[in-house]
Parts: C-alpha cells; sequence; structure tokens
C-alpha cells in the first residue's frame, strides 16, 4: 500500500524519499490533497523482460538497406 505524502514534504525530503523507495516503499503525492504521482521502485526483473523481448524482436525484423549517408547528414 502507498504511504500519501504531499508534494512539499516529497520536495523538502526528496533524497530520504528515494531511500526508502530504494528500499521497496511507494508513496503517492499530492497537491491540494489530490493524488497527482505516484513514486515506486523499479520493477528490475520486468525491464530485463522487455528488454529481452525488444532483442528479440528485432532479431526476427529484416535488415533493410538505409543507402550511404555521412554523419553531417543526421544534423542537417
Amino acid at each position: 500500500m502507498d504511504r500519501a505524502i504531499t508534494a512539499s514534504e516529497a520536495n523538502q525530503r526528496f533524497s530520504q524519499l528515494l531511500r526508502e523507495v530504494a528500499r521497496g516503499e511507494s508513496f503517492t503525492v499530492t497537491s491540494r490533497g489530490r493524488p497527482v504521482a505516484r513514486v515506486v521502485p523499479i520493477d528490475r526483473e520486468g525491464q530485463r523482460r522487455s528488454v529481452k523481448r525488444l532483442v528479440e524482436r528485432l532479431r526476427r525484423e529484416p535488415i533493410r538497406y538505409a543507402g550511404r549517408w555521412k554523419r553531417e547528414d543526421l544534423y542537417e
């Protein structure tokens, strides 16, 4: 369950808030009594699965010829 914290509290003790999130805590940030954001720990395993699925999908894509280009062509 998320703990509620006001936006001004989150601003004043942001470093502490991040340490608590790193330990697994979750927060709902409120502004004028209304929820506006959630601060939650990163789902590392979910990230790994997403990256793995993306790499697998990219490997299945056909290689397309993009023509000859120079670095300067990217910044015109």
